[in-house]
């Protein structure tokens, strides 16, 4: 079995667990130094970020361009050059460690294995495997990017592989399917080119967005965005009625209560009975569930690529995926502290929520009912356990939020 090298981080030491799910036995995956077999692990075992096919300099290439939507100028520009370095064949001799894959009777050839071939079989086609390895969290499951021999994306391929991943797996598959029939203005998303079982796991496997293509300057890019996330919150319909006994109000009830007896769960109780005894009167619609900048991308003719609609629902608050931009952008991007990014997406939500027409006065409290959703969504998914940064949501969410209602006119009080 592969074990972690030494010195190996938290990806590291996830490293052999990804290789036995993506090569299970009798497929034998184990580390090397050198060669052109099997996959260059950027930048090296003991960190592991990205798998690239060590035996093809442009597919490498490929793979390093279309790995994550770089978000900022200077992962841009890492990203660029460490292609660039791969295509000349740099980056080869660069990243030296090796995963390479001895197929122990498996189907495929060398580091290819299984999963290689049923993906071959379904797509009719053979593809290049390579995979992002992500930081810890409850939802990390393997993403496999699918490519050609000359590095240009096939598809992307994601495995379930325990409940919450399968959960999650199935229903983008659902959503996927269910937005092929709706009308979402100035949205492309991926198209479903297989949904199935390959051993065991929930497979999907989804068409390439065209993210190569041309990007909007940033002002273009950002009104485009909000376009965007205005037509998905009304691809449902939108449903104008007061809060309490509404079907989010019922589903995020029925959420907390089954949280059981959390310390979190009882104080996010509180929370939502007194948006219930306020009762605004809200706009509720569709919303992606998890928008954030690796998600989107807005291109120079106009169109918004999003993707990973894992989390899409409907029935929520409309302006939900404004706010969950605001608050991840603020605390991942722009380094703000938790709580602070909580209270400021709070008390500037009138500004986020503007275009998607919710009435006045009530922008604090969808804001409120986002971070509630997302706490619930959190203690659900166990994501403190899992290691994640926001796990912990009584150390910045729940203090954000109460704060805000205790100090609301004619607050009714919330219990600590």
């Amino acid at each position: 079995m592969l074990t972690p090298p030494p010195g190996a981080d938290a990806r590291g030491a996830y490293l052999p667990e990804l290789a036995g799910l993506v090569w299970p036995a009798p497929a034998r995956p184990a580390l090397r130094r050198g060669g052109r077999a099997g996959f260059a692990v950027v930048p090296s075992a003991a960190r592991p970020r990205l798998l690239v096919p060590a035996g093809s300099r442009r597919a490498a290439a490929g793979a390093v361009r279309h790995s994550t939507e770089a978000q900022s100028a200077k992962a841009r520009l890492r990203r660029a050059v460490l292609a660039t370095a791969f295509r000349t064949g740099l980056g080869r001799l660069a990243f030296r460690d090796r995963l390479v894959v001895d197929p122990g009777g498996n189907a495929g050839d060398s580091g290819g294995g299984a999963l290689d071939a049923h993906l071959a079989a379904v797509l009719g086609r053979p593809a290049l495997l390579s995979i992002h390895i992500g930081p810890a969290r409850a939802n990390r499951k393997p993403v496999v990017q699918l490519l050609d021999a000359a590095g240009v994306p096939i598809g992307y391929a994601k495995l379930g592989v325990d409940p919450l991943t399968r959960a999650l797996v199935e229903a983008e598959a659902a959503a996927l399917a269910r937005l092929a029939t709706l009308a979402v203005p100035g949205v492309q998303v991926a198209e479903v080119l297989h949904h199935g079982v390959w051993g065991g796991h929930a497979l999907l496997v989804q068409s390439a967005l065209p993210v190569g293509l041309p990007r909007a300057a940033p002002a273009p890019a950002a009104e485009a965005e909000r376009a965007a996330m205005v037509a998905v919150s009304r691809c449902v319909g939108v449903d104008h009625r007061p809060y309490a006994g509404s079907a989010h109000d019922r589903r995020l009830g029925a959420e907390l209560a089954a949280l059981g007896d959390r310390p979190e769960a009882a104080r996010l109780r509180a929370v939502l009975d007194e948006v219930r005894r306020v009762d605004p009167v809200l706009g509720l619609g569709a919303w992606h569930g998890d928008w954030n900048g690796g998600n989107s991308a807005a291109l120079a003719d106009g169109r918004v690529l999003v993707w990973d609609w894992e989390r899409f629902a409907d029935d929520v608050p409309l302006g939900f995926d404004a706010l969950h931009r605001r608050v991840q952008t603020a605390i991942t991007r722009a380094g703000v502290e938790p709580r602070a990014a909580a209270a400021r997406l709070i008390a500037g939500a009138t500004d986020d929520l503007t275009p998607f027409g919710q009435p006045a006065g009530v922008a604090d409290l969808v804001a409120v009912l986002y971070l509630v959703e997302l706490a619930a969504r959190y203690l659900r998914d166990r994501q403190a356990e899992a290691g994640a940064r926001l796990g912990h949501v009584d150390a910045w969410l729940l203090p954000a939020v109460e704060e805000h209602l205790a100090g609301r006119p004619g607050a009714g009080g919330v219990a600590k």
